[in-house]
This record gives C-alpha cells, structure tokens and sequence, in this order.
C-alpha cells in the first residue's frame, strides 16, 4: 500500500507507509500476545500447580481473577496516560513490569506469592492492552484500521484461546515443568522492547499532564471491592449474607466517589462526556460480555477437559483448535472485508448472535458430550469473538476526537477486562458450588460419604481416585461446566441487543477529527518518540 496522506491530520496522529506500519506493528503485536498469554497459558497447567502448591478452587480461581483485576483496574490509568505523555516510553515500561512479574511468578513457592506476582503481571498486561489499541490508532486511518486490527485480533486469538495449549505442552514437557508457563513470555516481552525501539516513531503531543491520581485510586478500590465479592460470594459467605451486602455498599460508595471526582477533574481517568456518546456507552455493554466469553471459555474449558474427561494439559490444549480457528479465521476476514467496504456493524450484530448460539449450545455440557458436537460448540464461540472483539474498539474509535483515543479504547478495553475478572469469579464460584451438589448427590447414591471424593475443596487428580468415585466427580465437573456456559449465554444476548442499537457510522478515510464544533486546537507536536 502507497503511503496515504490525509487531507487534513489531527495532532497527535502520524501518517504512515504499509511497511512502516508493519514494522511497528510486530513490535506491538508482540507485546499484545504476552498481554494476553499472561492471562491464558496458566489455564491448562493451573490442576498442576494449584495442586503441587497445595490449593483449592479458590486459589485456582484466584491464579487467574488476580491477573485480570490487576489489568482492568490499571488499563484507564495507562489509557489517560496515552493522551498525556509518550506512548513509546509508556510501552516500554509495561513490557519491564510486565517482564519483573513473570520472574517473580515463575519462582513462587506458594498460591499466596503467586497470586501476588500475577498482580504485577496484570499490571504490565494492563499497560500492553491500552496502549497497542491506542498506538494503532494513532498510526492507521480509520478505514484502514479494518484490516490492521484483523492481525491483531488474530493475535488475540492465538494468545486467548492458544495459550491454553501452550501452557499443557509446558506441563507435560518434563524437563521444563509449570514455571515455564511464567518464564515463557518474557523471551517474547524483550523482543517486543527491542522492535520497538527500533521501529516505533510517533509525534509525541505536549499537553499539561495533570494526572487524575485521586480518580485512579477510587476506581481501582471500586473494581477491587466488586470483583473480591464476586470471587468469595456464595463459597466463602452466601450471597445474600452481611458480608455481601458491606463489600456491594462499599462498591458503590467508592464508585460513587470516583464519578464524582472525575466530573470535576481536569484530566479525568475516565471522561465522563464520553459516556454522552451513544456508541461508546452500548459498546461498553458488549463488551462486557464479550470478555465473559473470552476469558471464561478459555479458563474452564481446560480444567472440564483435565478433570471431567481426563485429557493431558497439552490434550486439553489441542481440543480447544476449534474455537482458535474459528477466531483467527473470523478475525483476519472481517477486519479485511471491513477495510474494503467501511461497514462494521453486521459483523458485530452476526459476531454476537454466533456467541449466544455458542453459550447456549454449550449448556448442555456434560463429561459424556461427543467432541464432534463439542468442536461446533467451540467454533461458533470463536468465530463470535473474531468478529465482535475488536470491532466494537474500532467503532468507538471512529467516533472520538483523537485527542481521546487513548482514554476512548481504553474504557472499551476496561469494561472487557472487566467483564473477564467478574466473569471468572462468578463463574468461578458458580462452578465450585455445583460440583460440590453434584458430586455429593452422586456420591450419596453409591452410600459413600462425601469427603471420599478426595477433593476436600482442592482439585480431584481423577486417575487415582477409585472408578465410581471417579465417575461420580468427571460427571459432576462436566455438568457444572455446561451450567456455567448456560449462566454465560444471557450476557451474550444482552451483547447482541446492545450492538443492535449501535449506529453505523461509516469509518473515516483519515485519521483528523470528526466535525464536532467545538474540538479545541492541539499544542504543537514535538520530536519523534
């Protein structure tokens, strides 16, 4: 593609070759991988390390809700940092806390420190997330963003539901073992630093960084309480208990704070006029959603596979191809035939509907469910998410000033990382509440009590445990793993209702600001990053 000079460019963006965007873009690409690897490769090994650290479900649930906590409450911060400061030097540094907290993961003697340094993890994946959406937009036109954004979401895919896979074959790999599944990222974190130096040149824009400190805290303490309720409610107290009702006014107060100090500050974390805009706010509410269905699916389908059907780590791994191929293949053809037309919106509509007929497919789960019906189970899921992840980033981006792009993708982002913490807990604790019912009913049927099961809260390693015992627990994981896709199908449809309602706005030919009347003059840019 020949360089494209746009007839008038907005501060801040820069115009760019294919080639050059291309260089640029496997440095950011990179990065995004690890982002997501921090979250998915642990996914199939995690039986094995909760059990060689000695935990239980809660710990297993933790492993990965601590990552995605970390993330989500970090990704507006370095979001509204993009606008502020050098997008470079911002990226750079979440590839080193990124890189600090995959060390430290791997060296984790217990579930406690472990979960600790998958906080740092977050943080820098937190970092990765924003701002490779973000630098995108900043060196792509809208119209042109289609088909960019497809390699990312296929990138996406691949760290989603791959990293599953690779995290097995590291398990089952003896001379490597589960600590791997930490230190494997980090070869790919450096490369991405090094590329990027190399590669990425952006304008940087000077403006006054007045940095939302006090709205940043609020809104990390607000997401912090909510997602320590979700994770506890209904296995360490019941739902409807005093615990939860001082952790949900506790929520509420805090998010109350954060609003109301964001109304007033004067570079808030999160603008609250962006909520003004229709596309952004049901876009919010697909996301949602979509990152219950990204991360959840990715997360307990590999301990239903392990546990329920007594597949290997890396086994486990290569069932979940399916809904790989179904999101890479969608990803990289919608985001090509979006470039071409500039049409967005029926990919999403499709995208949506593909992922409720998934969820709800997969609802009638069980330990016995032909894999043939599982794998289009797996590929309607997938191909949902290629079509629908990035896309509803693009069709936000479309609408804003690009002085906010940072603070625009990054609430997309947020709200998806959200829905993946909340997702994981919830469905995390709804997993844990109906195995134990279903295994102590089937347990209680063979006049065996209970606690003979082996699990004790911990996870069931199934090939020691006595043949109607075992049958017992593979049925009761297989069925809590179809009641858990079930309780997810609902959110899908509330996704496809909102994306419904979104507004087709054709995608723009250049990357300057969309005529809105009263867009302020941007500060001269300096000096490439």
């Amino acid at each position: 593609m020949s360089q494209a000079t746009a007839p008038t460019r907005a501060p801040g963006v820069v115009d760019m070759t294919h080639r050059q965007i291309l260089e640029a873009l496997s440095g950011l690409l990179l990065g995004m991988f690890v982002a997501i690897l921090s979250s998915t490769v642990v996914s199939n090994a995690l039986p094995r390390i909760i059990t060689e650290l000695r935990g239980g479900q809660s710990a297993y649930t933790w492993v990965v809700t601590s990552a995605l906590l970390a993330t989500t409450a970090t990704t507006p911060i370095w979001g509204k940092l993009a606008d502020l400061v050098s997008k470079k030097t911002l990226v750079q540094l979440s590839l080193v806390i990124y890189v600090l907290g995959s060390v430290l993961a791997g060296a984790a003697q217990g579930t406690g420190e472990l979960i600790a340094c998958r906080v740092l993890q977050g943080i820098g994946a937190g970092g990765l997330t924003a701002l490779a959406q973000v630098i995108m937009a900043t060196m792509i036109a809208p119209r042109e963003r289609g088909r960019y954004s497809g390699y990312l979401g296929a990138v996406m895919a691949v760290g989603t539901i791959g990293g599953p896979l690779i995290g097995g074959v590291i398990v089952d790999t003896s001379w490597l073992g589960w600590r791997w599944c930490f230190y494997v990222g980090v070869p790919f974190a450096i490369a991405a630093l090094v590329v990027l130096q190399k590669t990425l040149r952006l304008p940087v824009v000077k403006r006054k960084a007045q940095i939302d400190w006090w709205g940043a805290t609020l809104i990390t303490a607000a997401v912090s309480v909510l997602l320590v309720w979700v994770s506890l409610a209904g296995n360490q107290f019941a739902w409807a208990s005093g615990q939860s009702v001082v952790m949900v006014l506790g929520a509420l107060v805090l998010a109350a704070l954060a609003i109301r100090v964001e109304t007033r500050a004067a570079e808030p974390m999160i603008p609250p006029r962006l909520f003004r805009n229709r596309t952004i706010v049901l876009a919010v509410v697909a996301s949602i959603a979509v990152g219950v269905g990204m991360f959840g699916a990715s997360v307990f389908l590999g301990q239903y596979f392990q546990i329920s059907r007594g597949q290997s780590p890396t086994m486990s791994g290569l069932m979940t191809l399916p809904m790989i191929l179904g999101l890479l293949v969608s990803s990289t053809l919608s985001g090509r035939i979006i470039t071409r037309t500039g049409r967005w919106k029926r990919f999403l509509v499709l995208g949506t509907a593909l992922l409720t007929a998934g969820f709800a497919l997969m609802g009638t789960l069980r330990a016995d469910t032909s894999f043939t019906l599982l794998s289009v189970y797996m590929a309607l899921i997938g191909i949902g998410l290629g079509m629908t992840m990035q896309n509803l980033v693009l069709a936000v981006q479309n609408t804003v000033d690009p002085r906010e792009l940072g603070a625009a993708s990054s609430v997309v982002a947020f709200f998806r990382s959200l829905g993946g913490a909340i997702g994981v807990s919830a469905l995390g604790a709804v997993l844990a509440h109906k195995v134990k019912d279903y295994t102590a009913a089937g347990l209680s049927q063979l006049g065996i009590p209970a606690s003979s099961s082996g699990s004790g809260g911990s996870l069931p390693d199934v090939h020691t445990l006595p043949g109607p015992i075992r049958l017992v627990v593979e049925s009761a994981y297989g069925h809590g793993a179809g009641d858990i896709f079930l309780a997810a199908a609902p959110f899908a449809l509330i996704a496809l209702i909102a994306v419904i309602f979104i507004k087709e706005v054709p995608l723009r030919q250049h990357n300057s600001a969309p005529t809105t009347g009263d867009v302020e003059r941007e500060p001269a840019v300096e000096a490439a990053a």
